[in-house]
């Protein structure tokens, strides 16, 4: 019998089976998909944006900053925030949240050079907003939890999950894994793995966020263009591979899936942004969407079940999966093996699984 299994294999479950490798314990991942990363983390806008998410996002994001750095992760892109005339009051509140500062229009096109600034009334700037190459960071995973001795399977679908006296056994396709301990890091799957080991879920909603690849507008070069997003997230636009990609900002509550693009939901998103942009939108080479999980105050959930320690909880990532993975991933270590924390314990408080249930 293995310390820990581990049911899901995107950037969540693979830096928690390293950090637990690490602390010298057994591990086990189990990945129902022949690849990893296949879902959310695999369908990632990719950004590093310290200020992104509520207070307890951000604590995570500070704590990740580091083991960012050290993965060479990182790489300068710039965040631009920009506005029309009837969303002034929200600007004044958003990007002052986002410790963005207020600059021009006409300086807002230095940077960004097809934006409108005859319908963009307002725009802010913020340097400190990074690419996160989220290939480099599953590699970066994968690689320390084997090296550290996890065994990672993919094409392993979770079809049932039994308690035992001495933990847990889970059942796929021709193959039962026992452990002590099971860490549910299944994203949108998340109550659906709960509710097979008979523990009551916790709320996860997936909300289905969906992405436009744009030919380079005009042909221009876009690799030095900022993250550019429309105050309250009406829509956000970055560059990619020489191309210009445009999410509508959707969060629209499905059904946990393989998710695909709405093309209303495209078209729509796209009639937000084209009035802030001088060339026309005249074709998408192509769209995917993707799940973003989340629970009812939009915080992670890390940590044992209150009802049922030996089952964890490693979930509602968002879309803040990839920057807060290692700081979110050495916590749920430190909990599960009795390490003290290093995070402050208010912050841990406001992770806890029992938030949700009181």
């Amino acid at each position: 019998m293995i310390d820990y299994l581990i049911i899901g294999g995107g950037i969540a479950g693979l830096s928690v089976a390293a950090e637990l490798a690490r602390a010298g314990t057994s591990v086990c991942l189990l990945e129902a998909e022949t690849a990893l990363g296949y879902h959310a983390s695999g369908r990632s806008a990719a950004m590093f944006l310290a200020s992104y998410g509520n207070a307890t996002v951000r604590a995570l994001n500070a704590a990740s900053a580091e083991t960012h750095e050290a993965a060479d992760v990182l790489s300068k892109r710039g965040f631009l925030m920009v506005a029309d005339a009837e969303r002034e009051a929200q600007f004044e509140l958003e990007h002052a949240e986002f410790g963005a500062e207020a600059i021009s229009p006409e300086d807002a096109a230095h940077v960004w050079p097809i934006l409108d600034t005859a319908y963009c009334t307002r725009a802010a700037w913020l340097e400190a907003a990074y690419d996160l190459d989220t290939d480099r960071l599953l590699q970066h995973y994968t690689r320390s939890a084997r090296h550290l001795g996890a065994e990672i399977r993919t094409g392993h679908p979770v079809t049932g999950i039994r308690k035992l006296d001495t933990g847990w056994q889970v059942s796929t396709p021709g193959d039962v894994v026992e452990a002590r301990r099971l860490v549910n890091a299944a994203g949108a799957w998340a109550d659906t793995v709960a509710r097979m080991a008979g523990i009551a879920p916790i709320g996860i909603r997936a909300l289905r966020r969906s992405m436009a690849k744009l030919p380079a507008p005009d042909g221009l070069d876009t690799r030095s263009w900022p993250f550019v997003i429309e105050v309250a997230e009406d829509w956000y636009g970055k560059p990619d591979g020489g191309a210009w990609l445009v999410s509508p900002g959707d969060e629209d509550l499905v059904e946990p899936q393989d998710a695909w693009a709405d093309d209303m939901v495209i078209a729509e998103g796209l009639a937000r942004y084209q009035p802030f942009a001088t060339v026309e939108v005249t074709r998408v080479e192509t769209t995917w969407a993707g799940l973003r999980s989340f629970a009812s105050d939009r915080s992670l959930v890390l940590g044992p079940d209150p009802a049922m320690p030996d089952f964890l909880w490693c979930a509602g990532q968002g879309g803040y999966g990839f920057q807060t993975a290692p700081a979110a991933a050495r916590l749920l270590a430190d909990l599960a093996t009795g390490r003290p924390p290093e995070l402050a314990p208010d912050l841990i408080a406001t992770l806890r699984p029992d938030r949700l249930r009181r």
